[in-house]
């Protein structure tokens, strides 16, 4: 089979872990006769620096085009000015919003050879196997009025917080759809007791859930999920929530697996092309240094695998490969070892 990729590296230790992927990616395409047509261009500061936007609409396009997007990282202190016309994190929300990837998943599962470097006690983590399925195109990110204005004589911002039915039920209905093979429980995250747009989505994730009656629904205030994520994370399975709420959340339940570097994500739309990345950022102060934990991106390649072109045994196959290299005790610097980026990656290729 012949897919088309658009690669995306982005900034800091972007390039350095889309390359690892890439290589993976080869060696799968290799050992089960698929053809992976590789495509690279800017986003992020290094747009910026270049073209003088975040994202080009040549670069968009590209993706659009494309079977799937994989990315690095954007952002950096070179563009870290609040006051820029553009900024690298600009470019990614054009992105999501162009490719109209609507949800974007996150796995948290804590592996046992890793529980010493997670800041929770063992016995917290024993179990720890979630699902947080983020509405990304919606909330406060995206909603208008947005920005600066005099009032008063005052400086006053604006961000407005809003939401369209459609947008909550599609997130809903998918998380529902994931949650059937995972342990069919929903915990549905929003702020009812205060936000209009919350009591919304409450309305409709009860809706859904009375659709669904097979998987259990429970509804959690934001501030009591972001306790139990501490207190007691294996009580979750699939978690839904709005972007912000998302983003914030998603950030705290990394720590559970020990380290950021870990992690990967997909972002999916309502067709195949999806948007894979790991949940990190672009690292600046270790960039260039070949350090870099590889795995949140191969990671998210193995996830590209399985959501935009449906390959559930090459995807299998390469998150083995990842448990294999953690359970003999292959690691880099970020979660105590000594390996190089290349290094563990080849550990990764050489077990699939």
């Amino acid at each position: 089979m012949n897919f088309n990729i658009t690669l995306l590296p982005g900034d800091g230790i972007g390039p350095e872990v889309v390359t690892e992927a890439v290589r993976v990616l080869e060696t799968i395409a290799s050992k089960y006769s698929h053809t992976f047509t590789f495509a690279e261009r800017l986003m992020g500061g290094c747009s910026i620096d270049k073209y003088g936007s975040s994202l080009i609409d040549e670069t968009l396009a590209d993706c659009q085009s494309a079977d799937a997007v994989l990315l690095g990282a954007v952002g950096g202190p070179k563009w870290d000015d609040p006051t820029a016309k553009d900024r690298p994190e600009r470019g990614l929300l054009a992105l999501r919003k162009g490719l109209g990837v609507f949800a974007n998943l996150r796995p948290v599962k804590v592996h046992p050879a890793l529980m010493e470097w997670s800041p929770l006690k063992p016995e917290k983590l024993q179990g720890v196997d979630i699902l947080v399925v983020r509405e990304l195109t919606g909330g406060l990110y995206f909603g208008w009025p947005k920005g600066r204005d005099l009032k008063d004589g005052r400086e006053r911002a604006v961000d407005t917080l809003e939401y369209y039915d459609y947008e909550v039920r599609r997130v809903m209905e998918l998380a529902f759809t994931l949650a059937k093979g995972h342990r069919k429980k929903v915990t549905s995250v929003d702020k009812a007791n205060v936000l209009e747009s919350s009591r919304l989505w409450r309305q409709i994730a009860t809706q859904v859930g009375r659709q669904n009656p097979d998987v259990e629904l429970d509804h959690v205030l934001v501030d009591t999920a972001s306790m139990k994520l501490i207190t007691a994370p294996a009580s979750f399975d699939v978690v839904v929530t709005e972007n912000m709420f998302g983003d914030i959340l998603t950030d705290e339940a990394s720590v559970l697996a020990g380290s950021m570097g870990m992690l990967p994500s997909a972002s999916l739309s309502e067709a195949t092309i999806g948007l894979y990345e790991p949940i990190h950022g672009s690292a600046p102060d270790i960039a260039g240094k070949g350090i870099a934990n590889p795995i949140g991106t191969i990671l998210s390649s193995a996830m590209m695998l399985r959501h935009s072109f449906k390959l559930e045994a090459e995807a299998a196959a390469v998150e083995k490969a990842v448990d294999e290299v953690i359970t003999d005790g292959c690691r880099t610097a970020d979660i105590g070892g000594k390996l190089t980026t290349r290094q563990m990656a080849d550990e990764i290729i050489m077990r699939i």
